[in-house]
């Protein structure tokens, strides 16, 4: 079954719930993001995509047990931009996000579980697919240009999933069907949350670590 994406919008009250817990500078970064949402409505397919990674990417890599304090934890895009940092996950999901609530169709749109060779560890990218045989463009917060994975050799793929499906990799960018994304239980919990917080409701839904000072 898939999971229903979350329409992207903030009321004042919730902006104002956000900046007592993030300040006014979060606060900034996160009417910015909704600025850039309603700004890429209008653009065309290759500057959404272009702009995105740039508007991310200008925020700080932090690991999760520097910023949340523990050793992994999937940010929502308002936890990320309300602190100005995270890690290739929270980089990722964000540009996903971003990128639905500007048109593009979810099933364009792939969370990429990859290994980067270049770092020797796990990594995660967002890869944009025009259909699902073609070759995948990649925005990847190690990387400021939107390439073809043809160009991306360091990258070795895993796995990837969106709302809908789960696909496990058989030749780079290329997968094999696995089923349905409800089968990623980190990926669920992060769609609760939120769901939860674009309503305002932070308090016992918000299961954030507290931030590390």
């Amino acid at each position: 079954m898939a999971a229903r994406l979350p329409e992207i919008t903030i009321d004042t009250p919730t902006l104002a719930r956000i900046k007592v817990m993030y300040g006014s500078q979060g606060t900034e970064r996160i009417r910015q993001w909704l600025a850039l949402i309603e700004r890429l409505r209008h653009e065309a397919l290759p500057n959404k995509l272009r702009i995105t990674n740039a508007f991310f990417n200008q925020l700080t890599f932090r690991p999760d047990v520097a910023v949340w304090g523990v050793e992994d934890y999937w940010a929502t895009p308002i936890e990320m931009l309300g602190v100005g940092a995270g890690d290739c996950e929270d980089f990722s999901v964000a540009k996903f996000f971003t990128l639905w609530a500007a048109g593009v169709p979810e099933s364009q749109l792939r969370l990429t579980y990859v290994t980067a060779t270049t770092l020797n560890q796990a990594h995660m990218v967002l890869t944009w697919y025009p259909d699902q045989p073609s070759e995948p463009l990649v925005l990847d917060n190690l990387v400021d240009e939107v390439l073809p994975a043809s160009q991306r050799s360091d990258l070795i793929p895993v796995y990837s999933f969106n709302a809908s499906k789960l696909w496990l990799a058989r030749e780079r960018f290329r997968g094999q069907e696995l089923g349905a994304a409800d089968r990623i239980e980190v990926w669920q919990r992060f769609l609760d949350r939120l769901n939860a917080q674009l309503s305002g409701k932070f308090a016992g839904t918000n299961d954030a670590p507290r931030t590390k000072q």
